[in-house]
C-alpha cells in the first residue's frame, strides 16, 4: 500500500504548495484512490510535482461537503473524467460558516452536482472487498467547539450542521486497515466508536484532521478535553496521522500523551 499527501495546510516537501485543505493519493493492490481533493487546482499541481499520475485514479471519495476538501474536484475531473466520485447525497447541501451576522459559504461548487461521474450515496456503501464507506456517526463525546459556527442553510434560515454529510473510508489490504476521515467533524472518538460498532475492532491507521483548531486560544476545559481524547485514542492501539484542522496547540498536547502513535502530516509527505 502506498499513501501520499497531496496537499495540507503546512509546508512539507520542497516545491509543493500548501494551503487550507486536504487530499491524499493511495494505491492498493486493486485501486488507485483519491481521498478528498483539497481546496483548489494546487492539489493537481502538487501531484504532478510528486510524480503521481492522477489520470490513473479509478475511485475518488469526498469525505464531506466543504470547499477545502472539494475545491479540487472540477480540476480533477478534467484530468480524470472516468473515475467514480463517491459522496454522501447531503454533501451537496448549502453549508455556511456563520459568525455574528456574517455568513460565508463553505459548501461545494454547485457544478459538481452536474458531473456524470459523481455517485451520490446515502449511508453506508460497500465498493468492493478493499474499499467501503460508512456514515451514521451519532455520538457527541467532546464535540468540537468550532462546529457550533458551522451551519446548513434551509429556506433562508441557518440551522446547526448535523454533519450527516460526513463519511469515512475504510481501505483494507491483507491484515492492514486504513480509516480516512477528512475533518472528523463528528468527533474522532465518536468515529472510532462507530468503526468499532461496525467492525468489532480498530483500524491499523487513521488519517484525519481532528477539528480542534481554535483561533482564540484554549480554555482549561478545552485542553482537558484534548488530553482525554488523546488518552482514549491511545487505548485503541491505532496509529493516527493528523494535521489540517487539528491545530498546533492540540497536536502538541496530544503528542505528549500519544508519542509515536500520533504523527503529523505536512504537504507532499509520503506516509507509506
Amino acid at each position: 500500500m502506498r499513501i501520499v499527501n497531496l496537499i495540507e495546510d503546512t509546508e512539507g516537501v520542497s516545491g509543493c504548495a500548501f494551503e487550507h485543505g486536504l487530499s491524499f493519493y493511495m494505491e492498493t493492490a486493486k485501486h488507485k484512490i483519491l481521498l478528498d481533493f483539497g481546496a483548489s487546482e494546487k492539489t493537481i499541481e502538487n501531484a504532478a510535482k510528486l510524480g503521481i499520475d492522477l489520470a490513473g485514479v479509478d475511485i475518488a471519495i469526498l469525505s464531506h461537503g466543504h470547499y477545502d476538501h472539494a475545491g479540487g474536484i472540477i480540476p480533477f475531473t478534467k484530468l480524470c473524467p472516468d473515475a467514480v466520485i463517491y459522496m454522501q447525497e447531503s454533501a451537496s447541501n448549502a453549508y455556511y460558516h456563520l459568525k455574528g451576522d456574517k455568513a460565508r459559504y463553505i459548501g461545494i461548487d454547485v457544478e459538481i452536482n452536474n458531473l456524470l461521474q459523481v455517485k451520490k450515496i446515502v449511508g453506508n456503501y460497500v465498493i468492493d472487498d478493499e474499499v467501503e464507506l460508512f456514515s451514521g456517526i451519532k455520538g457527541r463525546k467532546f464535540f468540537a467547539k468550532g462546529n457550533m459556527e458551522l451551519k446548513q442553510k434551509i429556506d433562508n434560515e441557518y440551522i446547526q450542521d448535523s454533519f450527516a454529510h460526513e463519511q469515512c473510508a475504510v481501505i483494507r489490504q491483507e491484515n492492514f486497515t486504513v480509516l480516512f476521515s477528512g475533518c472528523a467533524h463528528n468527533g474522532i472518538l465518536n468515529i472510532m466508536d462507530r468503526y468499532y460498532e461496525l467492525y468489532k475492532d480498530y483500524p491499523s491507521v487513521v488519517i484525519s484532521g481532528f477539528h480542534m483548531a481554535q483561533k482564540h486560544g484554549y480554555s482549561d476545559t478545552d485542553l482537558e478535553n484534548i488530553r482525554c481524547t488523546a488518552n482514549e485514542l491511545l487505548k485503541t492501539g491505532t496509529v493516527f496521522y493528523t494535521g489540517h484542522c487539528t491545530g498546533k496547540e492540540a497536536i502538541k498536547e496530544m503528542h505528549k500523551i500519544m508519542e509515536d502513535k500520533l504523527k503529523v502530516i505536512h504537504s507532499g509527505m509520503t506516509l507509506f
